[in-house]
């Protein structure tokens, strides 16, 4: 199979999905898009996965290639190829497929309780997931539901926090791919944001959180493993 990464910001790299890539055999190509990097075409690629970054989706005169980002994206969903979207990759997914991004009513930072629906219960791409699991989470934003898209998790501090498209694309708002490394990245760079709010850890919080890894990374590798079987691999 091969996977392309799609790399907003230089400390938000695809952690756990790299280890995932390797231990399956996967071929793995990252694309630095902060460097200026080509977009890759859908017919270079089996699955997609745009990952996190600390900019808006629609930052278009501070990060122009967000709209070319965008025009990737739904393309590569036309192919008829998998793309999973994290947290600002979710959004990129939401807008190009005409769900309305915008700013949760609270910002989300930290290890908090994510509830699969009921639909995604029983739907082949969340397979083996548990109907409630502690996730990481570090965003502003947050995304409507796309037309013909279904809910698939939430939380409390934001009702949208993953969807499906189709049997081969799927968008999540938190992350189940990051690592004790990637948690200490998004701390010393975007430390700024771990203010008093109702959903916002501390960073000594955060990081009594990474007992969480193990279960996440292994969600991550079911979700990415389901992905593969829809694709056919």
């Amino acid at each position: 199979m091969n996977i392309h990464v799609l790399r907003h910001v230089a400390f938000e790299d695809e952690a756990y999905i790299a280890t995932w890539a390797i231990e399956r055999g996967h071929i793995l190509s990252g694309v630095d898009l902060y460097a200026g990097a080509p977009l890759p075409a859908p017919r270079d690629c089996d699955l997609l996965v745009a990952m996190g970054g600390s900019m808006n989706i629609y930052d278009y005169d501070l990060y122009p290639w967000l709209a070319a980002e965008k025009e990737c994206i739904r393309r590569t969903v036309a192919a008829g190829k998998a793309v999973l979207g994290i947290c600002l990759g979710g959004q990129l997914i939401a807008d190009a497929l005409s769900g309305p991004v915008g700013r949760n009513p609270v910002k989300e930072i930290g290890w908090f309780p994510t509830e699969l629906t009921a639909l995604a219960r029983t739907h082949q791409l969340f397979a083996g997931f548990p109907p409630t699991f502690e996730a990481f989470h570090w965003h502003g934003d947050t995304f409507a539901l796309p037309p013909a898209s279904m809910h698939a998790a939430t939380s409390r501090a934001c009702p949208n926090q993953a969807f499906i498209y189709g049997d081969k694309v799927v968008a999540l708002q938190f992350h189940l791919e990051s690592t004790a490394a990637s948690v200490e990245r998004l701390i010393e760079h975007c430390g700024h944001e771990l203010v008093n709010g109702a959903y916002i850890q501390s960073a000594a919080a955060i990081r009594s959180g990474l007992v969480h890894c193990e279960t996440t990374n292994a969600l991550m590798a079911r979700l990415l493993d389901n992905l593969a079987r829809a694709f056919g691999e």
